[in-house]
Parts: C-alpha cells; sequence; structure tokens
C-alpha cells in the first residue's frame, strides 16, 4: 500500500508561490532566423522558440556532434597523420598532408576555426568517415533528436543532412556536461604548431557568462548559431537557424531569458521528505530522501507544486539507496519532473534472539517521543 502526500510534507522548503522578480517579465524578443529555440539546459524547459522542429540544414554546427564522437573513440594523445583526402573545401585549420598532430590539436581546429579538413581528418582516423557518420547518428538517437539525421562530419551540404533547432539545442546541452567539450568550446584562442587559432564565436568576448559554442554557414544553411551562456546557476541554450542578425538575436534571446525566468531548485539531493516504516528491522523507521537535485525554470506568476507517494512500510533488509518511493512535480497540471526517493541508510534484519514485535517497537518510540 502507497500513501499519497501533497506539496505540505515538504513544508516551506517546496512552496514556490513566487513573488515579483526586481525586473518585470519581459516578452519574447523579434527574432529573424528562420528558426530558432532558447531552451535552459539542465530541464530541457523551451522558453522561446519559432518552428523548432523544422528541419533544415545546419551547417558547421554538426562539428558539435563530430566532436563528441571523436571524444567517444579516441584519446586526445592518440597521433593523427593527415591525408590529402582531408583537405577539403570551406572553412579550414590549414592542414598540410603528411603532418601529424594529436587528437586535441585537431579538437581545437574543429571547434574554434571550424575546420572543415580536421573534421575529414578526424572521422577518417576513428573508424573511417562511413562508420564515423553511422556513430554519429546512433548517438542522435541515444539523445532523441528526431529530427535530425547526419550524411558527414563536417556539415557541409549534403542530401540527408539536416537537423532541427530543438534537437541541436538537445545537443549543445549534453555536450555541454561533457568537461573535454566544454574546455574545448569554451577556449577562445589556442596554438597549433605554427597555427594560432580563434574562436569564430563572438559571443564568447562579448556577452558576460558566454560559455560556448559553435557557428556555421553555408549557402544553403545560411548564418547558423549555437551558443551557450550561463548565469547565476543557470545555463541557457540558444539556436538560430538561417539567421543574418544571429549576434545580435541571440543576445536579445539571452537578455530576454534571464529577465524573466529564474532557475528554483526546491529540492536537493538527499533531502528528507517521508519516514518509512521497516518491519523485522534494527530500526524502526527508515528515511526516504531525494535521489538528485531537482531544478525548473519559472517565469513571474509561475508556482511548482508536488505530489510525493512513498510506501507505508518496508521489510527489512533495506538497502541504502533503495527505491521507497518518488515525488513529482507539477507547473499548474502539467508534470515537470520526477525524481525517485531512494533510502538513506541499510536497515539490517534484526537477529531472531533479538526479534520483538514491530507493534511494540513502534509503541516504544512513540512513548519515548512523548515522555510518557
Amino acid at each position: 500500500m502507497h500513501r499519497l502526500l501533497h506539496t505540505a510534507i515538504l513544508g516551506i522548503a517546496l512552496s514556490l508561490c513566487l513573488t515579483s522578480y526586481s525586473t518585470c517579465q519581459a516578452s519574447a524578443p523579434d527574432v529573424s532566423a528562420c528558426a530558432y529555440v532558447l531552451m535552459e539546459a539542465d530541464s530541457g524547459r523551451v522558453l522561446a522558440a519559432h518552428n523548432e522542429l523544422q528541419e533544415r540544414s545546419i551547417a558547421s554546427t554538426t562539428k558539435i556532434m563530430t566532436a563528441l564522437v571523436a571524444l567517444e573513440h579516441s584519446a586526445l594523445s592518440d597521433r593523427v597523420t593527415v591525408k590529402s583526402a582531408h583537405l577539403k573545401e570551406g572553412s579550414s585549420m590549414y592542414l598540410r598532408a603528411g603532418e601529424t598532430l594529436t587528437m586535441e590539436e585537431l579538437l581545437y581546429g574543429l571547434l574554434l576555426p571550424s575546420g572543415n579538413d580536421a573534421a575529414e581528418c578526424i572521422a577518417d582516423f576513428c573508424g573511417g568517415k562511413e562508420q564515423f557518420v553511422a556513430w554519429m547518428n546512433e548517438k542522435a538517437a541515444r539523445l532523441g533528436m528526431e529530427h535530425t539525421a547526419f550524411a558527414n562530419p563536417s556539415g557541409l551540404d549534403e542530401q540527408g543532412h539536416y537537423s532541427c533547432a530543438r534537437d541541436m539545442a538537445v545537443l549543445a546541452a549534453h555536450a555541454m556536461r561533457q568537461p573535454v567539450f566544454l574546455r574545448l568550446a569554451s577556449t577562445k584562442n589556442a596554438s597549433v604548431g605554427s597555427r594560432t587559432m580563434s574562436n569564430h564565436n563572438k559571443l564568447l568576448s562579448r556577452y558576460d557568462g558566454c560559455i560556448g559554442l559553435k557557428t556555421g554557414y553555408t549557402g544553403e544553411a545560411g548564418r547558423t548559431l549555437v551558443t551557450c551562456v550561463e548565469r547565476d546557476g543557470m545555463r541557457l541554450i540558444a539556436v538560430t537557424l538561417y539567421d543574418g542578425n544571429d549576434w545580435q538575436d541571440h543576445t536579445a534571446l539571452y537578455d530576454y531569458g534571464f529577465s524573466a525566468y529564474r532557475l528554483q531548485t526546491p529540492i536537493h539531493r538527499g533531502t528528507p521528505v517521508a519516514s518509512v516504516a521497516v518491519r523485522g528491522g534494527k530500526s524502526v523507521f527508515v528515511q526516504a530522501v531525494a535521489q538528485a537535485d531537482f531544478s525548473w525554470p519559472t517565469a513571474e506568476g509561475e508556482t511548482l507544486t508536488t505530489r510525493v507517494c512513498v510506501k507505508d512500510a518496508v521489510d527489512a533488509p533495506v538497502s541504502i539507496g533503495g527505491v521507497l518511493g518518488e515525488i513529482a512535480f507539477y507547473s499548474g497540471d502539467t508534470e515537470v519532473g520526477r525524481i525517485a526517493l531512494v533510502a538513506d541508510a541499510g536497515v539490517e534484519t534484526v537477529d531472531a534472539a533479538e526479534q520483538i514485535s514491530f507493534t511494540q517497537r513502534l509503541i516504544r518510540l512513540l512513548r519515548q517521543g512523548t515522555g510518557k
């Protein structure tokens, strides 16, 4: 049997009736992109969007996926020899056939000056281009990128190579959780041999809190841009596709996002939520605590409520971290998240010689609490 505990179970800690912010909620800006999205990275909540599921060419923002797949299938210290077949048209890190670089150096060339030659060299080294592209598509499927297909590692226009703004935001949020990728994508300048390479992402220097990501351009895709900004613990992702005013549009989107939303964390990992009785254990109760943090961006006037479902009692033994229930979070009538409630300690089965009835032990504990 389970019992349902409402918001009050957590008291003030989960009361999110929000007061006014220091600034009034702004309106979403007018954006000139054919498709765009502004997303809070951890929750995946879309804060503003237009045509976000429209499938379009994405140019060199493709290289976000290229870098991730390379990091999964190679070591940064791997040494890679450049072949003449790797020297592709378009943006370049100006590789020379016959030279040898480390994978880390190639990744800088991939993400900063957006080298198509680096992309080809990386893919050829990591299993060959055909296998590498297959890995790109497999990873896209794992991430739930339902409107995405990759045909090459560089992002050059090709039939069957496309994505959408929403999928690219999902990819970017995942990428920025990877420490090595974050370090590479946030680097403004890097030296590789005699080369000094600058990051094409101008927001790294122009917008406070920008920590990545990737630019792109082809004739078919137009200007594409994926960026990431973090302020006061909230990380936002902006994606614009076919946008001739992308730098200004990203700035406007972030200004809106950070003024209109605040990241709320109503519960942290380890927060006690309920006590669960233990039958036949050396302890009468075990605490059900949150397995993880939960955060959600909220606008002025929005509220979060919770619904907690835990077991009335469990039989010993109880393992630390064992699932005892769950807590769901709602914005209005819409569920926006759910995390498990787990045992904060293990409880051993009482020895037969020490066996006392569950009821008797519970009565003793209650008497101790009342002083009788």
